[in-house]
């Protein structure tokens, strides 16, 4: 079955001390290599426009040579701002740190996802992708707002000893704004379903991910 599939990346390549950042490749690798096996059309956008950086602690995902489509697709990029949500059946955000930085208060994402969740359609993000749900609102509550969801958890952050990058911990921003959290062990495979949202917990859960999208837009 033919699907259009939006995936949207950060643009953001340095955390706040210096230290390099961007998208994690596994996160947007599998699930847009899936797509493709699937027969979907994937259109790959950042808010600039620009290619997405990819985060170096992730580029070892690439180094086998199976996600060349992949490779080619994230150097194919359009500006998140000029695109129509009725063009696309499903909205998907990757992880990484970067989200944290640029996803997480983006004004055109907010305002796609609003628009995605009024027709109903597939909002799915995985690890540090629910960032970028932060700013949207329905009816002047927050997205998240009594939503089953997860990502990565505070948890993860210290075993992975990425506290000093953060802008905040996620997981706690999502749980101020009212989410009902669910999570696993660290590095345990994890995708919550509620509704059209779809989440997952870390990139270990990436392949899970993929085919759980794939399985909601086959209904």
């Amino acid at each position: 079955m033919t699907r259009n599939v939006l995936m949207v990346l950060t643009n953001t390549s340095i955390t706040k001390n210096g230290k390099k950042t961007g998208a994690w490749f596994e996160e947007f690798a599998v699930p847009y290599t899936k797509f493709i096996k699937a027969g979907y059309t994937i259109t790959v956008s950042t808010p600039l426009g620009d290619t997405p950086p990819i985060d170096p602690a992730s580029c070892y995902f690439a180094e086998n040579g199976n996600y060349k489509e992949a490779e080619e697709g994230i150097n194919n990029t359009k500006k998140l701002e000029i695109l129509d949500t009725a063009d696309y059946d499903a909205l998907i955000l990757p992880g990484g740190h970067g989200p944290m930085f640029d996803l997480s208060k983006d004004i055109t994402l907010s305002k796609k996802i609003e628009e995605f969740n009024k027709k109903s359609k597939l909002i799915a993000a995985i690890c540090h992708g629910p960032a970028g749900l932060l700013r949207a609102n329905i009816d002047g509550i927050p997205f998240v707002s009594d939503r089953r969801l997860t990502c990565f958890t505070n948890e993860e952050e210290a075993v992975n000893h990425k506290e000093d990058i953060l802008p905040f911990y996620l997981e706690d921003r999502l749980k101020e704004l009212g989410a009902k959290f669910i999570k696993k062990s660290p590095g345990e495979i994890n995708i919550v379903e509620d509704g059209n949202l779809i989440t997952g917990q870390n990139f270990q859960s990436s392949d899970a991910f993929a085919d759980a999208i794939i399985k909601w837009l086959s209904k």
